[in-house]
């Protein structure tokens, strides 16, 4: 893409109602615009790196056996009813139709997955099974903010999988958080992210989370100095001491939950009368389990872990544009045009992802503008280079800057 076409322009100075590094960064670097407190645009850079995520988290939903799908955002009111979450979901929104029908903005989908799954199963030959989606969701969050961490709507990927028994629940129940650490080792945050040990609401006794370590985080997190296990601070009054080694020593670190997993059994099968009929000929409550990955509040932790002083540093893995070339010089220097264009052709043809920055601005800006980007690769071609026919490259995250050859080029970076 050239980036004279890009519509969304970089801002030199920090919006004045942003106070986290990720919405500062994103806004800046016009990845995403504010609509207001917790809602968020994702401009096209943005959206390239919201895409990325989604595909690394689906081909992982895949290879769990999971079927996508998209479920409805408008709920009826009669199924949040059924659980009783109509009048204890403090952050649903409510609406009315024309018809004065009342109705709620999804939150969450097991008033919809449910009573669906419902309609289409029942013998013990039809499971298990387990759907997943990418869905926008609506939540009326009393305390949003930090960018795109807390938000009000906000892009979500929600599996749910369905079992004959507890066993089976309990069995993929770890094949997903084998997954989940997939998930964040490829986007670049593994390290960070750990397994923690976290209340189960009304679901279960205990559920657990992905929480990634960094200070932007408003989770308190309990990590044992012997065995690391780590314990969400809600329910760590419940254990003095750890409850996989017995220690009494931990430390406490902040972190930004981007994944959890729970274990429904049948708290959600009942209400909907989701059976299905056993080798006996018995009816069972299907036993269910739930596992949520916020996609754009991993967008923002990344940036929190990431980003340095000058700007975004993206991992390659989600980077909207794997290199950004810059052509340096004015409109009438042909000679870096031509060589600019020909890099630029033989990139894309190679099918790795470049930004050209064909503008006619100065090499001040174009430079001050990659680091702000983030981009993983930097590739510089000047009245020097054109010379020696080569071609300057600097990755993001490194100081020094290598001349090479346009043949090497896609070796090197692809």
């Amino acid at each position: 893409m050239r980036q004279s076409e890009l519509f969304a322009k970089t801002v030199r100075e920090a919006p004045r109602d942003e106070m986290s590094r990720n919405a500062i960064w994103l806004s800046r670097a016009g990845y995403v615009h504010k609509e207001m407190t917790g809602v968020y645009s994702y401009l096209p850079l943005g959206l390239r790196v919201i895409k990325k995520i989604e595909q690394i988290v689906r081909e992982q939903m895949n290879q769990l056996g999971g079927q996508e799908v998209l479920l409805s955002a408008l709920h009826p009111k009669d199924n949040w009813e059924k659980t009783g979450r109509w009048q204890t979901m403090t952050d649903l929104y409510k609406i009315e139709d024309e018809s004065d029908r009342e109705l709620a903005l999804g939150a969450t989908h097991e008033e919809i997955i449910t009573p669906l799954v419902a309609s289409h199963i029942n013998s013990y030959q039809d499971l298990p099974f387990s759907v997943y989606q990418f869905q926008t969701k609506f939540r009326h969050e009393l305390r949003a903010k930090s960018g795109l961490l807390r938000g009000r709507e906000f892009m979500m990927k929600d599996l749910y999988s369905f079992h004959r028994d507890q066993a089976d629940l309990d069995n993929f129940y770890k094949k997903v958080g084998e997954s989940y650490r997939e998930i964040f080792k490829t986007v670049g945050i593994g390290e960070q992210t750990i397994y923690t040990l976290a209340g189960g609401g009304t679901f279960s006794p205990y559920s657990h989370e992905f929480q990634t370590l960094t200070p932007a985080g408003e989770d308190q997190i309990h990590i044992c100095a012997k065995c690391h296990l780590a314990i969400n601070d809600e329910i760590i009054a419940k254990h003095p001491t750890c409850p996989e080694c017995g220690s009494v020593k931990r430390t406490i670190q902040t972190g930004i939950e981007v994944g959890n997993t729970f274990k429904l059994g049948d708290k959600f099968s009942v209400p909907f009368g989701l059976n299905y009929r056993d080798t006996d000929g018995q009816m069972r409550p299907v036993i269910m389990g739930c596992y949520g990955l916020g996609i754009s509040r991993l967008m923002g932790a990344i940036v929190e872990i990431t980003a340095d002083e000058r700007g975004l540093v993206w991992p390659i893995t989600v980077a909207p544009f794997r290199a950004h070339l810059l052509s340096l010089g004015s409109d009438k220097d042909t000679a870096v045009l031509a060589q600019a264009e020909n890099i630029y052709k033989l990139l894309t043809e190679a099918g790795i992802e470049v930004l050209w920055d064909d503008r006619a601005v100065t090499t001040g800006v174009k430079f001050t503008e990659a680091d702000l980007l983030g981009l993983p690769y930097r590739l510089v071609v000047s009245a020097r280079t054109v010379e020696k026919n080569l071609v300057e490259i600097k990755g993001r995250t490194v100081d020094e800057i290598k001349l090479i050859s346009s043949q090497n080029l896609c070796a090197l970076i692809g």
